[in-house]
């Protein structure tokens, strides 16, 4: 049966574009696409109407500030995660010393931490009125030293609990190379470190590259720490203009110009994926490691073991402290409330990204070819949207909308106020968007590895479309689906920004509780709905920890 394809093509006989008509597949595929177009469209058409007073005032006293913010906040975060994970990566992927197989997967750790947590547990330790400077004061007395809420605690913060993204990418390219190609260049008369620098950092460039620019992405769409902080970058001032300024078309053009920084490293990121080739040198040589020397051995331990300790081990056990003491007096009703709209939200949203992902994997399945590969980019993009862009992009066309429907159901005797707006639409509907990659990615591998024999098969014996997904392919996804929702889920109770800017009234959640607690400076009371979201977030983290190794 011939490819249905959106494009148009070209009849030999008349030499004139004739548009096939799009099948269902492709018309679901478009549909789901559309989540992703519609919010981007919209915040670029609000400089179609600005109102220059604020445009003016934003451009004389707001923006300078923060591309300067913005701008020293990537280059930090990205020499730091950098750093850090190229040079854990290294050590544990080819080197011999102790406790490296502890740390090959504790240093993945951090990832369960979400940055805005890791800020307030940061700052209540190291703030003046902390408990390190305070005990420090009584024993040296007065002291000057650096302050913790400043942009280098911001980057510091970040750094730390983003580095897992070039560690766990930085890991598997080392381990992929070997020892055989450093061998070979040490043949050459190249020392170990020189090998390192000449040979294995360049073979694993691109890698590095990719993931450094997640961790970029995920610091432009960071909005509680930097709010932790009160360091103004766009996802805070986009919020202000919002919430204080009251003017969504503000808040569209900052959120418009954050768009176009995200555009900017995502063609960079997948520049640097086209550059990857593997130099497979075989996977036993993956398990031939370097052996260090005692000393170097010891300080690879010490230096580890800082690393994991500084980004996991003692804001946990903080936190569990913290935890404990706020338990006798926050454990209430309305606490549980928080859990529950916590685990109602991320569950409904899991399910909604995780049925989408299956209808977009599955028309890529159904109609393959160049325009289908297009339109699943598209709809997947949303993972590199900060939340805070996506609340404003799909808060103004449901308005629109809800302020359509009030107008045609006026005449026939509605008295309410909205419809749509203040209710869960807005929320789920930004969740779909900004995690369907996630969800896809998982349910995209699973189908790869249906073979096509098997649909033949069942098409032989009778099967059609429908009942082939409902009968042999959902069962085999069975895995796939599983792991896209669990990854939803816990993306989904982290996110911050959607969740505050969207939720209707008196559906506060784990993470707003934790953002009014810190707002307040009350470290210990954010202690505890942390806690919950931290154990959430091992879950996955522990999954990936525990196939590191098998790469």
């Amino acid at each position: 049966m011939p490819e249905t394809t959106l494009l148009a093509a070209k009849t030999p006989a008349s030499g004139v574009f004739a548009f096939s008509r799009p099948t269902s597949w492709q018309v679901i595929a478009i549909m789901i696409s559309l989540l992703v177009v519609i919010p981007v469209v919209v915040i670029f058409s609000a400089w179609g109407k600005s109102e220059a007073d604020i445009l003016s005032h934003m451009a004389e006293f707001v923006l300078p500030e923060l591309l300067s913010n913005t701008f020293w906040l990537l280059l930090g975060v990205g020499l730091g995660v950098t750093f850090l994970g190229v040079s854990l990566a290294w050590l544990t992927a080819m080197c011999d010393f102790p406790g490296r197989s502890f740390f090959s997967w504790a240093l993945l750790l951090p990832l369960a931490i979400p940055a805005y947590v890791l800020a307030f547990v940061v700052i209540g330790l190291l703030d003046f009125t902390g408990p390190l400077q305070t005990a420090l004061r009584e024993v040296f007395g007065p002291l000057k030293l650096p302050q913790i809420r400043s942009r280098g605690g911001v980057i510091l913060v970040m750094s730390l609990a983003l580095y897992p993204y070039v560690y766990l990418i930085a890991r598997n390219a080392f381990m992929t190379q070997g020892r055989a190609a450093l061998e070979a260049a040490q043949s050459l008369g190249v020392n170990r470190w020189q090998g390192f620098v000449r040979v294995a950092l360049p073979m694993a460039r691109p890698w590095i590259a990719a993931g450094v620019m997640l961790a970029l992405m995920e610091t432009l769409a960071d909005f509680g720490t930097v709010a932790i902080f009160n360091y103004d970058t766009f996802t805070t001032a986009i919020y202000k203009a919002w919430f204080s300024l009251f003017s969504l078309s503000a808040a569209s053009q900052l959120a418009s110009i954050l768009i176009v920084f995200v555009l900017v490293l995502v063609l960079a990121e997948q520049h640097s994926r086209s550059n990857m080739k593997y130099g497979t040198v075989g996977r036993s040589a993956s398990h031939r490691r370097i052996v260090l020397s005692r000393k170097h051995g010891w300080l690879a331990s010490f230096y580890t073991a800082v690393v994991f300790s500084i980004a996991f081990l003692i804001p946990m056990v903080q936190l569990l402290i913290w935890a404990f003491n706020a338990g006798a007096t926050d454990l209430d009703a309305r606490y549980w409330a928080f859990v529950r709209h916590s685990l109602w939200l991320s569950g409904l949203g899991a399910f909604i990204v995780t049925l989408l992902a299956l209808l977009l994997g599955y028309a890529g399945r159904q109609q393959p070819g160049h325009s289908m590969l297009l339109i699943q980019r598209i709809a997947t993009i949303g993972y590199a949207i900060p939340g805070a862009v996506l609340a404003v992009g799909i808060f103004i066309p449901v308005a629109w909308l809800d302020n359509q429907l009030i107008d045609w159901l006026k005449p026939h005797g509605w008295q309410g106020t909205a419809l749509l707006k203040g209710t869960l639409l807005v929320m789920l509907l930004a969740y779909a968007v900004r995690f369907l990659a996630v969800g896809f990615g998982s349910v995209d591998a699973g189908l790869q590895r249906i073979t096509r024999s098997i649909d033949e098969a069942a098409r032989v014996m009778g099967s059609h479309t429908w009942s082939l997904l409902s009968r042999i392919h959902l069962p085999m996804l069975r895995a796939s689906l599983f792991t896209a929702a669990a990854l939803s889920f816990v993306d989904i109770m982290k996110e911050m920004p959607i969740t505050l800017m969207t939720r209707p009234f008196g559906w506060d959640t784990l993470a707003v509780r934790v953002f009014e607690m810190t707002s307040e400076g009350e470290w210990e009371r954010a202690a505890l709905p942390s806690v919950a979201i931290v154990l959430a977030g091992l879950l996955p983290v522990i999954f990936l920890a525990s196939r590191g190794d098998k790469q």
